[in-house]
């Protein structure tokens, strides 16, 4: 028994359905904490445009916080960490 791939359907069933997928184009998505924006494909709704370095213009979706601004990916985390534990430690034992 030969199991049908994709490739052996007509050319007319391979087709998607129209009218049912969100719109997929390209969206720049700005990082408002630091001076980072990435061009990339997304489904996301925006009503902001912006102008790219390509000279287009895209819709825009502002972020506040990516991977240039979060503590994990900035090496930052470790830092916070022991700011934390250093004020648990002054509420649990600092005034007796």
């Amino acid at each position: 028994m030969r199991i049908r791939a994709l490739y052996d359907l007509p050319n007319n069933s391979r087709a998607m359905k129209q009218d049912i997928h969100p719109n997929y184009r390209d969206v720049v998505f700005q990082d408002i904490s630091s001076d980072f924006a990435i061009l990339t494909k997304s489904t996301v709704p925006t009503r902001e445009t912006i102008k790219w370095e390509d000279g287009n213009e895209y819709p825009l979706l502002k972020l506040e916080i990516s991977s240039q601004s979060h503590p994990f990916y900035t090496g930052k985390q470790h830092i916070l960490q022991t700011a934390k534990q250093v004020d648990k430690f002054r509420q649990r034992y600092g005034n007796k």
